[in-house]
């Protein structure tokens, strides 16, 4: 009886364990996500594109093969290139080829979402490429309101399957 009865806490603990690796193992493949897509938003990687949709990153190395990787559950990617001359059209944000006008400026960024709360609330530096890259709650939407040298731009996005990653139509005025 002592026997079955240690046997079962044994099993217990290892079913624990490994759900508890399991959870972290979730956590360590959201985080190298976010770093890849950092790494090629700052263009630290040669001879080969990204772009990334609404669920996955999308690479395509020299030779044309491409690999997908998941985005991370809840979560959603928009780049935010604010401008005051320039612009482009865009809808699928392109980590290794979008540059936007204003590089390496800081924004005053504020994000509500619909019940009012700030989601976002921080001074942010664009990056070489002119965008501001943010991982938002999925399957919400929010108002944008961003402020640089006297100049506000205000904007409604939405995080949901299918919308653009990359917005290019936030004029500081």
């Amino acid at each position: 009886m002592k026997k079955s009865f240690l046997v079962i806490i044994g099993l217990l603990l290892a079913l624990a364990t490994a759900a508890c690796n399991e959870s972290s193992s979730n956590e360590d493949e959201t985080q190298d996500i976010k770093e890849m897509v950092h790494t090629y938003s700052v263009g630290h990687v040669d001879d080969m594109s990204a772009s990334i949709t609404s669920d996955e990153l999308i690479v395509t190395d020299r030779e044309n093969k491409k690999t997908t990787y998941e985005l991370p559950e809840g979560e959603f990617f928009v780049s935010i290139a604010p401008f005051i001359d320039t612009t482009h059209e865009c809808s699928i944000h392109s980590l290794t080829g979008c540059q936007g006008e204003l590089v390496e400026e800081e924004f005053d960024v504020y994000i509500e979402d619909e019940a009012g709360n700030a989601v976002v609330n921080e001074t942010m530096t664009s990056l070489e490429n002119g965008f501001i890259d943010l991982w938002l709650p999925r399957d919400e939407t929010f108002q944008v309101k961003i402020e640089h040298n006297g100049g506000t731009a205000e904007s409604e996005i939405s995080t949901f399957e299918g919308d653009d990653t990359c917005i290019t139509t936030m004029q500081l005025i």
